[in-house]
């Protein structure tokens, strides 16, 4: 049988290429390796601590109900920021003809997926009704609104109604995960509502979206009489109840996988095998141990749907200008405050961080108190404290996005000491 070597070359272009032109096959630093199952690939692996991280339950066999994002086509007409602007928009787009509506709502050519014509007659056919306007997660702490009808190739492209709608029946929380990263993991978030496309990455999307409950289909005659009922494998809670000796509420199991996957040494240690699938769950038979990660599980959800006591006041918006500060939060990472010196509009080139100062304009307008841990903090592809106000480029802050921004700021704050305090609970890893 063949073997397999494999040499990576790392720098510049040209440096590359002055390397390659000055060895050959024989002078290159090559390392045998041997392809496994299921994935065979062409690059070493670290044999010994894949068998460890092999023994735990993949994600998607424990909850086995899951799906990608919705894709909308056409986010400048279909995601906006208020209820009511997709409720004005829907209801402009309809009553305008295909060309008008291509060239007001800078719509582009239509594709196979997505039609101008097919989208409004999805909206007509379904009912106008404002029921349909529903919250999308869009992006981390960036909830956003949509009009879903549920219909593919309509007014969405692809809604992912078969996941989708166990947000929308009822009460829920969504595990958000990567099956695949290219970057350093922290590709893991929670939701109430549905979620898109691009929710963690933009470059490597796919978003999958892992839902508690599931709700009986309100098409189907014979499941209006069932409730909701827990998204998880048979043989996992068999497992798991064997391991523990009693088996913990759908919300306990939930948190204790999402304190898991905040671990950053969970994180680092099965690195380049979060890469390529999706996450795995050790499972232990310390009920202790799964009791406290559970807890800290709880508190990072509240954090992330910004639930949490710990984002209540003093929290409070200030309309102060003129260079006067108004100081919003306190607290152990320091005062956090906004200063607003001209029209708090966020300007072309920001934000820029600078010593705990996070610039929105050359004027002088600036959140201050930010500490450098959260301003580089990353979930999935992005890097929050940044993202979010780069995506408001043009707009002018409210008192409201102020509030908003500074509790991201104290959310990913206690999220990098909880994800401290799940590292120094867990004695070592594998975890038992």
């Amino acid at each position: 049988m063949a073997k397999i070597y494999h040499a990576h070359l790392y720098g510049l272009r040209e440096d590359k290429y002055q390397v390659l032109k000055e060895n050959t096959v024989n002078s290159t630093d090559f390392h045998e390796v041997n392809p496994r199952s299921t994935f065979y690939l062409l690059i070493p692996q670290n044999t010994d601590l894949f068998g460890e991280y092999e023994q735990y339950f993949k994600i998607n066999d424990i909850m086995p109900v899951n799906g990608v994002g919705l894709v909308t086509a056409k986010d400048k007409l279909t995601i906006q920021d208020t209820s009511e602007e997709i409720w004005r928009i829907v209801n402009d787009f309809i009553s305008l003809d295909v060309e008008t509506a291509r060239k007001k709502y800078d719509l582009g050519k239509d594709s196979k997926s997505w039609q101008i014509l097919l989208a409004q007659a999805d909206i007509r056919k379904n009912n106008l009704i404002k029921d349909k306007i529903t919250p999308v997660l869009y992006r981390p702490f960036d909830l956003k609104y949509t009009y879903y009808t549920g219909t593919s190739g309509g007014f969405i492209c692809r809604p992912c109604d078969k996941i989708m709608k166990n947000m929308l029946l009822g009460e829920n929380l969504g595990l958000v995960v990567n099956k695949q990263v290219k970057v350093n993991y922290s590709h893991v978030f929670i939701s109430h509502y549905s979620i898109d496309f691009h929710t963690l990455e933009t470059a490597n999307a796919n978003p999958y979206l892992f839902p508690l409950y599931l709700y009986p289909d309100s098409d189907k005659a014979q499941e209006l009489q069932q409730e909701k009922r827990p998204n998880f494998s048979p043989d996992f809670l068999k497992t798991l109840e064997t391991k523990l000796g009693y088996l913990p509420t759908p919300e306990t199991i939930f948190y204790y996988i999402y304190a898991v996957f905040h671990s950053p040494t969970y994180r680092s240690r099965y690195a380049e095998f979060l890469k390529i699938d999706f996450p795995r769950v050790p499972l232990i038979s310390n009920d202790n141990l799964f009791r406290q990660l559970a807890e800290y599980g709880e508190q990072l959800v509240q954090l992330h749907l910004m639930t949490s006591p710990k984002l209540d006041p003093p929290l409070a918006p200030s309309s102060k200008r003129g260079g006067v500060e108004a100081p919003l939060i306190k607290g152990g990472w320091g005062d956090l405050s906004f200063v607003s010196k001209s029209d708090r509009i966020v300007a072309a080139g920001h934000p820029k961080y600078s010593k705990g100062e996070v610039h929105i304009n050359k004027q002088g307008d600036c959140f201050k108190g930010v500490p450098e841990a959260v301003w580089n903090f990353y979930i999935g592809g992005y890097q929050v404290c940044q993202k979010w106000l780069k995506d408001r480029k043009g707009r002018t802050l409210s008192d409201e996005d102020i509030l908003h921004y500074h509790k991201i700021v104290v959310a990913l704050a206690e999220t990098i000491k909880l994800m401290q305090l799940i590292d120094a609970a867990i004695p070592g890893f594998p975890i038992e």
